[in-house]
């Protein structure tokens, strides 16, 4: 009689496929609207249902049937040659599924199917990511020196003038004043304020946001050499591509394409990270592979740090709401510390000598 009773609950607890799919659809489309009332961006959204679907064709049978031994197999061993990043990221993408199903889901999951969803990462299995994977270290200013003298020699022969001087002097600015790529390519040409503050400034309108709170603008001077390369640009390089100054909205640096409308277009940040990439690769082939926009923002806080700019100030320059942020910036080099000590010796000096006479 028991054991009658045991069957009829299994059988009763066994549905069709078709309601299981339709289950699960529903725990996907709750799962994507709680993401995105909390905030998350719709491509971070678009990643974590990319891998929760590569993760259910690999496992064949709906996630929350996995075990810790599926997730061992999975993580060590389907997913053994992906880089420490990519496997960090699925995983997280599968704990916040859970966490989802265990807050939202867990009883109605629990009467259809007779399953106790329960996260398969634990302390044992969950990929570690590395503390410092973000890390770059710029190179020096002679490297750098080198890269732009010789992208400079460049544009005198190359076939395509106006797009290399384009991307020659993007690279330039993210250098010189810290700029991101992003920031580099949808300034418009009205954005070069050359009446304010001493050395003329940009309106970076397009600032990254901190937390996702929405582009922050900021107003950055020219200085560092960054003011007469514009012009130059300007004066001598712009007019070259397809585009009205006369109109609202110009870019400052266009694309050789136009919009349907005959506007001009942006630069794509495609070509301008081809343009730096192939400019190293010729003249500085030891950053070959590593020379990024990115980079030449780290090397700019580092070089203006080094050459004396207060810390703060190197802050307010690149953008950052926090300062621990730039710190992870500035780099040194080894002789730093070194010459830091002597400089101090020698101002403790020049105080003892005033104090004496």
């Amino acid at each position: 009689m028991v054991l009658t009773a045991v069957r009829q609950i299994r059988r009763a607890l066994e549905p069709d496929l078709q309601t299981v799919e339709d289950f699960e659809t529903e725990v996907l489309s709750g799962f994507v609207l709680a993401r995105a009332a909390s905030g998350i961006s719709d491509g971070s959204i678009r990643r974590e249902v990319g891998d929760l679907d590569l993760m259910r064709s690999w496992f064949g049978r709906p996630l929350w049937e996995m075990e810790p031994a599926d997730a061992d197999r999975h993580f060590g061993h389907a997913l053994r040659g992906l880089s420490v990043s990519t496997r960090y990221l699925r995983s997280f993408s599968l704990a916040t599924y859970f966490r989802f199903i265990e807050l939202r889901m867990k009883p109605e999951l629990y009467r259809l199917t007779g399953c106790v969803a329960e996260c398969p990462l634990d302390e044992m299995n969950t990929p570690r990511r590395q503390s410092r994977m973000g890390l770059r270290i710029p190179p020096e200013q002679r490297e750098v020196q080198q890269l732009f003298a010789g992208w400079r020699n460049d544009l005198v022969a190359c076939r395509k003038f106006a797009p290399a001087a384009r991307n020659y002097v993007a690279s330039r600015l993210m250098g010189q004043v810290g700029l991101r790529i992003n920031e580099v390519r949808m300034l418009d040409l009205a954005d070069a304020r050359w009446e304010l503050g001493r050395f003329g400034k940009l309106h970076v309108r397009f600032g990254k946001g901190a937390r996702r709170s929405g582009p922050r603008e900021r107003m950055v001077p020219l200085f560092n050499g960054s003011a007469d390369l514009l012009r130059w640009y300007v004066e001598e390089v712009w007019g070259h591509f397809p585009a009205d100054h006369t109109r609202p909205g110009a870019p400052l640096f266009p694309s050789e394409r136009r919009a349907t409308d005959g506007a001009s277009l942006r630069v794509g940040d495609h070509a301008l990270r081809l343009g730096l990439a192939e400019a190293a690769q010729r003249h500085l082939p030891d950053w070959h592979g590593r020379m990024t926009p990115h980079v030449l923002r780290h090397f700019c806080a580092s070089d203006l740090y080094l050459n004396g700019m207060d810390l703060m100030a190197v802050q307010e320059l690149l953008g950052h709401e926090w300062l621990v942020t730039t710190l992870r910036y500035v780099h040194v080099h080894r002789g730093f510390v070194e010459e830091a000590w002597q400089a101090g010796q020698q101002r403790a000096a020049a105080r003892l000598s005033g104090l004496a006479t």
